[in-house]
């Protein structure tokens, strides 16, 4: 298995539970596949460098996790079809395997 950060913003605005359905749904993602969650750091409200969406400011959430590569493409399309995810980067860390 490979170590992944993935980041991620939704509106700031959304309530705790639908937050807390996003965050599920990605776990659920993640040990579908035999994947393995390290860390969720929520790094709370954070001012955007242009507007998106109409919104200026993004509800941000880091998590590092160890997963295999093929399950990637399958988190990718979750968050792709979850509406209260605004912008999300995958990426992989070489230097945490």
């Amino acid at each position: 298995m490979k170590a992944y950060e993935l980041l991620f913003f939704v509106n700031p605005s959304i309530t705790d539970e639908a937050r807390a359905g996003v965050m599920k749904r990605i776990d659920a993602t993640i040990a579908e596949s035999a994947g393995v969650v390290d860390n969720v750091d929520n790094w709370g409200k954070r001012k955007l460098a242009y507007a998106i969406d109409n919104l200026t400011e993004g509800d941000y959430t880091l998590i590092e996790f160890h997963a295999d590569p093929a399950s990637i493409a399958e988190l990718d399309r979750v968050l792709r079809i979850t509406d209260d995810v605004v912008r999300f980067k995958i990426t992989r860390r070489d230097n945490k395997e």
